[in-house]
Formats: C-alpha cells, structure tokens, sequence
C-alpha cells in the first residue's frame, strides 16, 4: 500500500500499475551457520578417462537419466543430514547439484584454491577431497554469510568471532592499492609487536644517533678498517635523507642539523614534520611527541642489509655468460 501511494499521481485516475514493480531476489544472509568444503566440484562422479557406455534401448537411457539424478540427490541430501548450511566448492558446481542445494535450502559458495586454504584455515575445519556426507569434526562455524554489493562489485562476506574485515572505500585504483598496503603494514607490525615489544627512538632519531657513534668509532681505528666503519655509518644517512625529501625538505641541511643536535648530546632529536606548529622547527625530541619505532624491524632490516653488503664483498670473480 505504501509503495502504491508513493507512486500515486496527483490525479487518481491515472494511476499506473507498472510504476510498483516486484523483483524477486533469494536470501542471502545465514546467521550461526555450519561450512562444509569440498577440493573438488560438486558435481555428479565422472571417470578420469574418457567411457563408454552402451545403452540397447530407450528404457535403459531413461534409467541411467534416473540413476544418475537420483545418485546426486543422495549426495547432496546426505550433506544436509549432516547439518550443513552451507557447501563451498572448489570447483565448479554442477546445474543437478545445484538444483538439489535449492531443494534442500543449503548455500552454495565457489572459491578457488588459494582462498579456499584461507577459508579453511580461519573457520578451522579441512576441505574434503570428493563429495560425501561429512563427518560432524569435518564441519566449520561461521557467525554469518551474506552476499552484498561494495562499490558495485558483488563480495560475499563472512563473519567470524576472531576475523575482521577491513572495508577501503577509495576512489582510485592506486589510492586502493596505497591504502591496502598501508593497512598490511600495520597488521604485520603489530603481529611483530606481539612478538618482541621493544620500541626505539623514531623520526630518524636513532639511525642519526648509530651514525655519530659509529664515525667516533671509525676515528679511533687505524688502517683501511676505520674507511669502512665510516661508510657503514654513511648508510644510515639514507633513512633520513628519504624521510626529508617525501616532506619536501632539503635532505642536506637537515642532516647536517641533526649531526649538529646530536653531538651536544640530544640524541632524542628528530625530524618533526609538523615544524610549522611547534616552535623548535623542524627539529624536535621525539619522545615528548610519542613517535616510536619498532625495535624488531629495525633490527632484521640493518641485519639482512649488512648480510647482503657482506655477501656482494665476498665476491671475487664475475663471470658474464654471453649468448652463443
């Protein structure tokens, strides 16, 4: 009644059936639902190699119609005995099976194999290998299953107790891209941080710092060793120079100005890259401004650095293969 006063004209009589119109759409949310997965299609049995079957007459081809239908009627029945509310397939879904799910009210998702590991592994059950009626250990949990639409893309989201869904609502493939990056390196460091929750100094503080001692140390070695303890502390110079030039700064000045902060001793000093609302610039202790790093991704990046810096060292001869 609503929707016909809604598209009611200002005259009465003019009223027009085709201006309420009915779109039939299926249901496609499940609350507090059990997950059976299958690696292969859902699908009736096939041979690996090709058969032949030899048919005399019309009576034997309307019950091998018959067999078959009836046989994938028991396979799909036989999953919903067990208490499956929804069937994920790794392969494709026949039309007979397909059929069978609808009469037997089950939900019918395709993924393929690379998600369907991820699918397993969150709901915590293991894919089976043919279609059968699964056991009640086989079965997962899921708190929901409904399909939606996001930025007119068809998703099909899952909800469960201990995964969350992170929803990039961008306008541009690129800043989607930057976003979801930024989103997985959040994610990772805080897996580190659940590891090893030891913090240091950010905003190029500490590499400043290991740089100043590191150009002490080197003054204090004799011979070609004291060369390249200088060159290594060189190379915590790029971090900051990186930094300065994303802000648009002179990377040059900069560094030389944090040398100068560091050896009257404020090795707390970083770069501020809000020096336009503080009144210390452009340089600023860090720790009053709660900037911090990761002191385990630290760490394995100078690591891994100095083991490849090490390795290219070691190299004595370079042999260049050229083609025939």
């Amino acid at each position: 009644m609503g929707s016909c006063i809604q598209v009611c004209p200002k005259n009465p009589v003019n009223f027009d059936v085709d201006n309420v119109r009915v779109s039939k759409l299926v249901e496609e949310v499940l609350h507090n639902c059990t997950v059976a997965v299958f690696a292969t299609g859902v699908d009736s049995y096939a041979t690996e190699t090709k058969g032949t079957v030899l048919i005399h007459s019309a009576e034997q081809l309307e019950n091998y119609a018959k067999i078959e239908e009836a046989k994938v009627d028991e396979l799909i029945k036989a999953v919903a005995d067990s208490g499956a509310k929804v069937i994920v397939s790794g392969g494709a879904v026949g039309e007979m099976a397909l059929h069978f799910c609808d009469r037997y009210e089950l939900m019918v998702l395709k993924i393929s194999s690379k998600f369907e590991r991820r699918f397993c592994r969150t709901t915590g059950i293991f894919a089976l290998l043919k279609l059968s009626q699964p056991k009640p250990d086989d079965l997962g949990f899921v708190g929901s299953i409904s399909g939606e639409q996001i930025g007119g893309s068809r998703v099909c989201l899952k909800r469960w107790l201990y995964l969350y869904l992170v929803h990039c609502p961008c306008l541009t493939l690129i800043c989607l891209c930057q976003f979801s990056v930024a989103v997985d390196d959040g994610v990772n460091t805080y897996k580190a941080m659940c590891r090893d929750s030891r913090i240091v100094l950010g905003a190029t503080a500490i590499e400043i710092e290991l740089a100043r001692r590191l150009k002490e140390f080197s003054f204090k070695e004799t011979g070609l060793d004291q060369y390249a303890i200088a060159k290594f502390a060189e190379s915590f110079e790029l971090v900051p120079r990186t930094l300065a030039e994303n802000a648009r700064l002179n990377p040059v000045d900069i560094i030389s100005k944090l040398y100068e902060k560091h050896a009257s001793r404020n090795a707390k000093v970083g770069i501020n890259l809000r020096g336009d609302d503080s009144e210390d610039g452009v340089y600023k202790d860090v720790s009053t401004v709660n900037v911090w790093d990761l002191y385990v991704t630290k760490f394995f990046a100078r690591k891994y650095a100095a083991d490849a810096a090490c390795t290219v060292l070691r190299i004595d001869q370079i042999i260049m293969a050229k083609p025939a």
